[in-house]
């Protein structure tokens, strides 16, 4: 912890009623000039899960922060005037983490049959059909061809720049559609399953449109990789992506190992001293497109290196990043 600095208890409170959030607020003032970062760190899963709650995207709200230092009074107007006043049960539900009272125990309602368990052990990623209905995909379409000013079926329009594009990843953090799609009851049965726990929080992650490739504009990434440090064991961590479109493997076509998250302890004792795992050729360990039709969502295991490919198909690849972890899930802070 840093010395000599004091935060507010996690209890205090502002209009919005949400614990934690003050403290979280003032450690990430404070480490804008280099204080309080070891707080942060430690309270790292505890402020993700709070930002969840408040439906806000991670990088979002660091970043509004750090470029605007506003008061906590104008940080929680903004939080009112981006996603709203948080629901009671919302509320309620997170406050209840600090009041020691007993967590969720209703029993799991599974939705992944026994061969998709042993599926999901053997390669490590599993796929859930239509876990949003079509109608819903096709909505969120519209709605990010909307925010980024394309036509879908203008290819002249889909290589417009925008402020919200960061390569493939589009920083579209609020909409209804996209809170319904994270909402999805099969989605959020196949977290609970996978995690053997119901006491688990959605994320606010962005969106994707990943265009086919042209002459002036080439994939940007990011092909595989991890998202976690390397550090072993790698904790069991869980991602997901949905489909918004049916998706043939040569449309960008969410890509990985199966089954890597049983060799990759044996594939890093293998590599000479002082190699770079992250700079090898992941491919070559047998990569493989996932394809999927329009709602399929798939969760994998994050030991599994993983990523978006080169889409060389006449169609554009939508995609929304959806996840829920425990309150308890921790990740190495050593990065390999």
């Amino acid at each position: 912890m840093n010395s000599g600095i004091t935060l507010p208890s996690p209890h205090e409170t502002g209009k919005l009623r949400i614990k934690q959030l003050k403290r979280f607020w003032q450690a990430t003032q404070l480490n804008r000039s280099g204080k309080a970062g070891a707080i942060l760190q430690s309270e790292w899963q505890l402020n993700k899960v709070l930002l969840g709650a408040l439906s806000l995207g991670l990088e979002q709200t660091i970043t509004h922060i750090y470029q605007n230092a506003p008061s906590f009074d104008d940080f929680e107007d903004w939080i009112i005037d981006t996603t709203g006043i948080p629901d009671n049960d919302t509320l309620d539900r997170f406050n209840r983490i600090f009041d020691s009272k007993m967590a969720e125990t209703e029993t799991i309602d599974p939705i992944l049959s026994a061969d998709d368990l042993i599926f999901f052990e053997t390669n490590g990623y599993v796929v859930i059909k239509n876990a949003v209905p079509e109608d819903d995909c096709k909505e969120t379409i519209n709605v990010i061809c909307d925010f980024l000013g394309i036509k879908q079926d203008q290819p002249d329009t889909w290589y417009k720049p925008n402020p919200a594009r960061q390569g493939i990843m589009v920083q579209l953090f609020q909409h209804p559609i996209l809170t319904k799609n994270r909402s999805s009851d099969k989605i959020r049965r196949a977290f609970e399953q996978l995690w053997h726990t119901k006491n688990i929080w959605m994320n606010n992650d962005r969106v994707g449109f990943n265009p086919p490739e042209t002459e002036n504009w080439k994939f940007p990434g990011p092909d595989l990789h991890w998202d976690c440090s390397l550090e072993l064991p790698i904790p069991f961590g869980l991602q997901g992506i949905l489909y918004l479109s049916d998706t043939a493997a040569n449309q960008g076509a969410f890509t990985l190992v199966p089954g890597f998250q049983h060799r990759l302890q044996s594939w890093l004792n293998s590599l000479p001293a002082g190699a770079d795992p992250r700079r090898q050729d992941l491919h070559a360990l047998g990569s493989m497109p996932i394809t999927g039709e329009t709602g399929d969502f798939i969760i994998w295991q994050q030991a599994l290196q993983h990523g978006s490919s080169p889409n060389t198909s006449a169609q554009p690849r939508f995609v929304q990043y959806i996840n829920y972890q425990p309150l308890g899930f921790t990740e190495h802070t050593n990065w390999l």
